[in-house]
Formats: structure tokens, sequence, C-alpha cells
């Protein structure tokens, strides 16, 4: 990691820039080609890009009813039992979300509610390149479930065998999800987006993915699709005081970095004992861990940021707006706080990140790239609809009335005002 002592606050934009992406341009280019592409072929354009970039092409695209009930035969029992856990967990915390229903009577006779409505049709990706990430099914699958969704589609890559990976199966049944399908990348979004003959069309995309998942999701979002978030390469930043282990420091900043070579870790202290110790552990750690070359290439882009107390480190971590924030200080509540900006913050030395992506039962679908400054993560809200409802008396739009005719008038809007005048009258 690059370390940098008591930088001042214009060197913000910087040090808290998240790495280029210099391919960019031309990736969006490819991308909106294979979405067109595949809006006019279907799934034989499906067959055909899967062959291209996974090396295999299905003939069915759909996973059978055999292959799903199969899933759960080839699992260890210890894996199978770690996702009923984290399937637990996680839909007793977000069932906790929904919001009762309140009638609210803002004058006599004026009675005004919002009402919560599941998203019809919901398409959500699974990533399945480097690691099957068959937690994120049950971080997506979960609240669709305790939505009601009444159409659930779930994309994902197969592995060189042709299979989907029996964990991401076996977390889609517990999810009640029945629909899925053999479908990577870009083309995985197109089919959801626009419906092929094999795959329904979705009024909304969720889920993570590699740049081209990425660039496709923003691209048919233009087109009037919902997707639940921007989303770009995982990142964490860690802000770390004396009273912190150097080892747990330095295992939460590999969690990140081994995500892959465009991740980005962040590490801020006030005591500079603390960062060169954390980097003595990220050496030795590294060693071990198999995915070390993505480790590597991660924390080429990172930095290690000594400031002069705590309170500057929170406004970093606010001005860096992080996927995933780590308070490994004293007293971690009281700092918890002065956090603005964030997508999900863990607390204390015994918080480590890789609990909220389990089993802890907070969501680890997150906005990255400094997106927490104006989105939150996935909850039960994304996958519901809050429409508005009201209500009025003919005495209550006898009281309302004045109030509407005079700023209709004002704003040269004379049917609004006539809606009102007219309904007096009688």
């Amino acid at each position: 990691m690059n370390i940098v002592k008591y930088p001042n606050l214009a060197e913000f934009e910087y040090l808290l820039a998240r790495p280029d992406d210099l391919g960019a341009v031309v990736r969006r280019e490819k991308v909106a080609a294979i979405l067109q592409t595949v809006r006019q072929e279907g799934d034989a354009a499906l067959r055909r890009f899967s062959e291209q970039f996974d090396g295999f092409a299905a003939e069915t695209l759909e996973v059978s009813t055999d292959e799903m009930d199969f899933a759960e035969q080839m699992l260890p029992s210890d894996l199978k039992a770690a996702i009923q856990q984290a399937y637990s967990n996680i839909r007793q915390f977000h069932a906790q979300q929904w919001e009762q229903e309140r009638r609210i009577e803002t004058m006599p006779g004026v009675t005004c509610w919002r009402k919560s409505v599941a998203i019809g049709r919901v398409g959500l990706y699974i990533p399945g390149g480097t690691a099957p990430l068959f937690s994120t099914v049950l971080m997506l699958g979960i609240p669709a479930q305790l939505a009601g969704c009444q159409e659930v589609v779930l994309c994902t890559p197969p592995q060189k065998n042709g299979l989907i990976h029996p964990a991401v199966l076996f977390a889609a049944g517990l999810c009640g999800i029945r629909q899925v399908f053999k479908i990577g990348g870009a083309q995985a979004i197109g089919a959801m987006a626009y419906g092929t003959e094999s795959v329904p069309k979705v009024w909304k995309i969720f889920g993570p993915g590699n740049s081209w998942v990425t660039a496709a999701k923003q691209l048919v979002s233009l087109e009037g699709l919902g997707i639940d978030m921007p989303a770009g390469p995982s990142e964490v930043c860690v802000v770390a005081d004396l009273s912190s282990n150097p080892r747990f420091v330095a295992a939460d900043l590999l969690s990140q970095a081994e995500h892959g070579a465009d991740s980005q870790v962040l590490l801020i202290s006030d005591s500079e004992t603390v960062i060169l110790e954390v980097e003595r552990e990220i050496e030795q750690q590294l060693k071990s861990l198999p995915r070390m070359d993505f480790a590597k290439q991660s924390l080429k882009n990172s930095h290690a940021i000594l400031v002069k107390d705590l309170q500057e480190a929170l406004v970093w971590s606010n001005a860096y707006a992080p996927e995933h924030l780590i308070l490994a200080v004293e007293q971690p509540e009281k700092w918890a706080a002065l956090v603005t900006d964030a997508g999900s913050v863990f607390l204390g030395h015994f918080t480590p990140e890789s609990a909220g992506d389990y089993a802890s039962g907070t969501n680890h679908t997150l906005p990255t790239h400094g997106y927490a400054r104006a989105y939150s993560g996935v909850s039960l809200d994304s996958f519901l609809k809050k429409i508005t409802f009201q209500h009025i008396s003919p005495e209550g739009l006898e009281q309302l009335a004045p109030t509407i005719v005079t700023m209709a008038k004002a704003e040269g809007l004379d049917a609004h005002a006539r809606a009102v005048e007219l309904r007096i009258k009688y």
C-alpha cells in the first residue's frame, strides 16, 4: 500500500480517486452491440455469446427441475447448514423492514396514505466468474421473496462443465426461485431487459458483476428499466487506532483486495505504528492467500493514510464514501455517530466485513465508487414500490379549495383550478 502522512484537504481528490477504467468507452460500445444483438436475435445470440465468452453454449438455457433438486444432494452437509443459517439471519433482518401503512389526516376530510407494493417481475444477476457468489443469491432472493415479487428470474454463468454451482441452485431453492438460466455477462442483462424465447422480460435488475455487466445495467437503465444501483469493484475503508489488532486489520483489507485487481482498500489511522504493523501483516498473510495475484494488484491502487486524530479520519472516510467501512477503534459507536457516507458500517474489533458479506443479516449488495453519498444498499424497499393514495370528502375539498385554486392560477394552470371549482359548485 502507498503510505501518505498527514495529507491536507487539498489532496482529497487525488488520494481518494478510484482506479481509472481506461477501457470504459470502448467497452460501453461493445456492450451496446451485445445488447442490441440479444434484442434482435434472442436465444440464438445468448448461445453464441455464451460460447464466445464462457466457453459453453447450452442447448437448453434454463436449469431443469431435476438439476435444481439434485443440487441439494451434491452439497456437503456443513455448507448446507451454513447457507441455511445465513438465510435465517438475513431473512430476520429484512423482515423487520416492512413499514406499517399509516393514514394521515392532513386537515379535516383530507386523508393521505402510502402503500408498499411488490415489483411484479425482477431479475437477479449472480456473478460466477472467478468465484460462484451463492451468498448474493440470498442477499437478493430473500428480500424479493419477502416482498412477494410474482416472478423472479435468476441468471448466472455456468461452470466449465456447463453446470451451475450446486450452492447457487440450493440457495435459489431456499428463496423460492425456480427460473434459473445458464447465462452470464452483458448478454444476461440484455436477456432480462428485453426478454427472449426462453428468458422472461423483467422490470428491474439487481446484482453485482464485472465492468461489462455494470455497463450493461447502466445502458438498459437509460431505456426505462430499473436497476438496483450503480456499482463497481469492491472496496473497504478501515479506520484503526492503537487499540486495533494489526492482524485483524490486515485480514479485513485483504478480504476485499482478493475480490479482483480493480478492487481498492483504504487504511486510515492516527498511529504510524498501526500502519507499519498492518503493512507487515499484509506481507505475511499474502504469502498463503490463494488469490494473491488479485490482492497484490489491488494493493497497488490502495493507500494507508496517517492523520492527526480520529475526527480527521472520519472526515477522510466520509469524503471517500466507502462501500464498506470498518471502525477498528475504541468506543466505535461514539465514532459511528460521525459517519455520514458509507454503504455498510462494521463496529469494533470483532465485527469483520466478512460477517456482512455472508451471514450477520445485513445486505452485501452495496453502492461503490462513492455512490454511497447518494444511494443505499439493497433492502426490502428495493423490491417494493411505494404508491401514495388520498381521499377527500366534499367538506374536505371545500376547505382545501382556496389553497389549490390560488396556487394553480398563480402558476397559470387554469384547468387545474377549474377541476376544483367545478366540484365546489355542486
